[in-house]
């Protein structure tokens, strides 16, 4: 069963609240979100595996820790998840990052996939699919099964705000995936909004609105 951990770090709350304000700007609202993915990276690393490598130091030979296997990719689904790729490759530089670009057709308001880039050896990589909002669960559904029928085994989901709705949508249809979030808010409202939410994350990274 997939596990879900809501980020309690100081830090993390403290900038969430920061992008939740109205007044915060496109410039800060960027910032600030590459820099919560940055925090929420480093908790949800935290147990991956390790191996013991044979190293020299200045001083000796010693025996010290790497990552095991593959090394991880990050699969932002466009177009607000790219405000999350920096921050994430800040930890992780090594990572390999893919694309999944996903548009809600407006007669059966089913996600519809417009563009995939992956890299070519995703299968045998640890891949964090982010996405800043989890709201009705539809397009992070959709793109996880998308990396799925294309080999993937190994998931993990990422959003800074999420909606109880989109998290039991997301556990029953992907019970082997888990998700971390920044903060679980309270519901969505009759426009698929998360409330109290931020707004639009697209909008407000790129400054579209």
């Amino acid at each position: 069963m997939s596990k879900v951990m809501v980020m309690d770090h100081p830090l993390i709350q403290h900038k969430i609240g920061i992008i939740r304000r109205m007044e915060t700007g496109s410039k800060e609202f960027r910032e600030m979100i590459g820099e919560i993915a940055m925090l929420m990276c480093y908790e949800a690393t935290r147990d991956l595996k390790l191996v013991d490598v044979n190293i020299e130091t200045p001083i000796c030979e010693m025996t010290a820790k790497e990552l095991a296997g593959k090394k991880l990719a990050v699969v932002p689904i466009l177009r607000a998840g790219l405000g999350m790729v920096d921050g994430m490759l800040t930890m992780i530089p090594a990572a390999k990052v893919g694309h999944i670009g996903l548009y809600r057709d407006p007669e059966t308001l089913e996600p519809v996939e417009y563009y995939c880039k992956l890299p070519a050896d995703s299968s045998e990589r640890e891949v964090f699919v982010v996405d800043p909002m989890l709201a009705t669960g539809g397009s992070s559904v959709a793109a996880i099964q998308m990396l799925k029928d294309k080999g993937v085994k190994r998931i993990r989901f990422m959003c800074i705000i999420a909606a109880p709705e989109g998290v039991k949508r997301m556990k029953e249809t992907h019970p082997d995936v888990d998700i971390y979030i920044g903060a679980l808010d309270k519901c969505l409202n009759d426009h698929g909004y998360i409330v109290p939410g931020l707004g639009d994350a697209g909008d407000r990274i790129f400054g579209t609105k």
